[in-house]
């Protein structure tokens, strides 16, 4: 538009330029005479309307931006310090309230004000990605709706004092820092493989118990294993065989009473029977050549025997 106008004012500015040479050279070379003629000189006719008509033009359009640009920034509120929810300070950018990014967010460090809390919000999943100085991905967190997942070399869970590794995971082990691992779920604690473990406790007023639905469970210390009930019963069951084993030491069972129960009773033949010998009562324990007990009439002499038919048939 302003293009337009100075074009034009400078096209009027030509022809009245050469109007006013052609009028002087006339009046130089003609003849005076006793009416002289006047030419008007400046811009008339349709060309003065044009002219007032886009110099109007052009002052409304001024007007028009002018409020526009005010408006705008009075809507997004523009200040000195930043614009809208956004501050420009000597430590970085401050954002107060709710914000939206539609594009990636690349930042170094983002922290919340001291009295309230950091809040990431998603309709889908908030993604937290770690990449190296050519843009490889090192680390992903991924918050969705049914899991959070972690891709990285090592995960590890700090307390807030001391720093002391709480919880740490890589592709070889898993280590657990805390003084105590504590599992609530009624169903316990379900291994896959082997487990070891210095100390295995439970909860006050609570039972231990150790088992192996489909497999054979086995316990194994090269120093010892102990299993202590202090306040209640010590109970092995098994289906098919209990084994007490010991390469180098003894089994040693110390208790006021020791119950051996559903012993087979093996048969005796004495030299000299006796039909009225009374109702036996007292039983002799026997120990086959296999290792296998039995219970045995008691008599004057041991009348264990090693051909008994509990030895022949086990």
């Amino acid at each position: 538009m302003t293009w337009l106008i100075s074009k034009i004012l400078l096209q009027n500015t030509k022809e009245m330029t050469r109007e006013q040479y052609i009028l002087a050279t006339q009046q130089n070379s003609l003849p005076r005479t006793e009416n002289p003629q006047f030419y008007p000189v400046g811009i008339y006719g349709w060309r003065k309307r044009c002219l007032y008509f886009f110099v109007l033009l052009l002052l409304v359009t001024m007007i028009v931006n002018l409020a526009m640009t005010i408006w705008i920034l009075k809507v997004m509120n523009f200040t000195v310090d930043g614009m809208g929810n956004l501050r420009v300070t000597k430590k970085g950018i401050r954002l107060e309230g709710i914000s939206e990014f539609l594009l990636p967010l690349y930042v170094k460090e983002i922290n919340s004000r001291k009295d309230s809390p950091l809040v990431l919000q998603s309709d889908r999943n908030v993604t937290v990605n770690a990449r190296n100085h050519m843009g490889q991905l090192t680390g992903q967190l991924t918050v969705g709706a049914d899991a959070v997942e972690a891709q990285c070399k090592r995960f590890e869970v700090r307390s807030s004092e001391g720093g002391r590794v709480l919880f740490s995971a890589d592709e070889d082990e898993i280590v657990i820092g805390a003084d105590r691992l504590k599992v609530t779920g009624t169903e316990g604690a379900v291994f896959g493989h082997s487990v070891e473990t210095p100390h295995i406790r439970a909860e006050p007023s609570q039972d231990l118990k150790l088992e192996s639905p489909t497999r054979s469970l086995v316990m194994e210390a090269p120093r010892g294993v102990q299993v202590n009930a202090a306040a209640g019963d010590l109970k092995a069951t098994c289906r098919k065989e209990l084994h007490l084993q010991s390469t180098e030491g003894e089994i040693f069972l110390n208790a006021d009473t020791i119950r051996l129960g559903n012993l087979p009773v093996g048969s005796f033949s004495s030299s000299s029977p006796s039909s009225s010998a009374p109702r036996q009562t007292i039983y002799e324990l026997c120990a086959c050549p296999n290792g296998k007990l039995y219970l045995s009439p008691a008599g004057a002499g041991s009348t264990c025997q090693s051909s008994s038919n509990i030895c022949l048939w086990s």
